[in-house]
């Protein structure tokens, strides 16, 4: 059996390194961030201790073969729950693979590092957080990926115009995929909420531009 000091530092390593990974998807705001991460490189690295040593009194039992690899691969299968509960699909856009995939590694990471593999670890941690946010510079560059989004508009009521908002859409080859109203209180201005087909984030902007410029908007709010 390890001494309890070099079963800490197994446990220390996997979760700092889980959450070095996390932080970029916690700069993102995503669903798992640097706290997620940190846990399941944690729990990784706890079910390769117990499966490496937490037999050790057993062994050598007649009639008892123990199998140590056994825990790993569950964690590989069984990680995929989690994975799994990351991914949503929200009008025919898949969110989350990303994400569910850096929990997959972290996992991996956890494991490695719960079996003493530091330099492994801390490589394979290494990766992922440049491929994570290293890679995003590039794929901004060379790949206009295009994105659902939703604005959120506060409008004066009896100035602006919902055929204007439609046609400020169409300006930049998008249309309306829902439009919602929100009377305001009491001659407050109204809100509108619309969602957007896949638009591109330069034309995002450049549509929020001229929603700003439409007579009777007074703020835009937009969410993704």
């Amino acid at each position: 059996m390890l001494p309890l000091s070099q079963i800490a530092v197994r446990l220390v390593v996997a979760t700092v390194l889980g959450a070095v990974v996390g932080i970029d998807r916690e700069r993102l705001e995503r669903a798992a961030g640097l706290r997620t991460h940190a846990m399941v490189g944690l729990g990784a690295a706890l079910f390769m201790v117990l499966s490496a040593f937490g037999f050790h009194d057993i062994l050598g039992t007649p009639n008892v073969a123990l199998d140590p690899s056994r825990i790993a691969a569950q964690i590989v299968s069984g990680i995929g729950f989690l994975g799994a509960g990351l991914i949503i699909v929200r009008r025919e856009e898949v969110r989350g693979l990303t994400t569910a995939a850096s929990i997959w590694v972290v996992a991996a990471v956890g494991a490695a590092a719960g079996a003493g593999m530091y330099l492994i670890a801390v490589t394979t941690a290494g990766l992922a957080l440049l491929v994570l946010a290293g890679l995003r510079p590039v794929e901004n560059r060379f790949f206009h990926h295009r994105h659902s989004h939703e604005l959120s508009l506060l409008l004066e009521r009896g100035v602006g115009s919902l055929s204007a908002i439609e046609s400020a859409v169409e300006s930049v080859g998008r249309r309306l995929e829902r439009v919602v109203v929100v009377p305001g209180a009491s001659g407050a201005a109204d809100r509108v909420d619309i969602v957007l087909t896949p638009t591109a984030a330069r034309d995002l902007n450049s549509l929020m531009d001229h929603l700003g410029r439409l007579q009777g908007v007074r703020q835009i709010t937009s969410e993704r």
